[in-house]
């Protein structure tokens, strides 16, 4: 995608690469990820739990790329999880270029961004960066409704802005792109993840979703405009 005023990170530097690269780009279930608790076939939480780890085959013991995600469910909640970096970007692999995955840009990356910078309220704990065409950076989220409240926060603080951008988010982590490709891939069906919208001035056109958030004023959509 091109640059745009939407993304998240945890320290000032990082923070702001990620406002950058959001502003590019869900559906049902994921068909990747485990099935059931994830307690089943785990893997350690919080460590790299091998080469398949947030797949079928592994979905890590704290339910791993939407592992513990009930069929039933808010939109939120059937959101994918990822519980680790590793699984986050093997996930995000499965629909657009993202391997490896290193916890620095290559060549040093967006070094600036927007004079707003995301801080500790965003509850991000770990940030990590992959992509061929375009960087594309993940964060993994310790409190949803906290990073969620702080986006919103962000958003509010923005005059005017592109009303159908927003960042795309499962329950325990968000990704943004220089890619708008890598956006919009990761907001088919077949991925599951959804874009969160918090602006104002949002209102897709018909057939799109509009699901609540966890927050009052954001919602999750499959809509996504560059």
């Amino acid at each position: 995608m091109h640059t745009r005023n939407t993304t998240v990170i945890a320290s000032a530097a990082v923070v702001a690469a990620l406002l950058t690269l959001t502003a590019c780009g869900g559906g049902e279930n994921p068909t990747v990820g485990g099935i059931g608790s994830g307690a089943e076939a785990g893997s350690g939480t919080g460590t790299d739990g091998g080469p398949h780890e947030g797949t079928l085959e592994n979905p890590t013991k704290n339910g791993g790329v939407n592992g513990s995600a009930p069929k039933d469910g808010t939109a939120f909640q059937k959101l994918p999880k990822a519980g680790t970096m590793a699984a986050a970007a093997r996930f995000i692999n499965g629909y657009t270029p993202c391997d490896p995955v290193s916890p620095k840009p290559k060549n040093g990356g967006p070094s600036s961004g927007p004079d707003t910078k995301f801080g500790p309220a965003f509850s991000v704990t770990e940030t990590g960066y992959c992509g061929r065409r375009g960087i594309t950076t993940i964060v993994l989220i310790k409190d949803p409704k906290a990073f969620q409240t702080a986006f919103k926060a962000e958003t509010d603080a923005k005059s005017g802005g592109n009303p159908n951008q927003g960042i795309v988010v499962g329950q325990d982590f968000a990704m943004g792109s220089e890619s708008s490709d890598a956006m919009s891939a990761l907001l088919r069906p077949q991925a599951g993840l959804l874009m969160l919208n918090c602006h104002p001035n949002f209102n897709p056109p018909s057939g799109f979703r509009k699901e609540p958030a966890l927050v009052k004023g954001c919602v999750l959509t499959d809509y996504y405009e560059d």
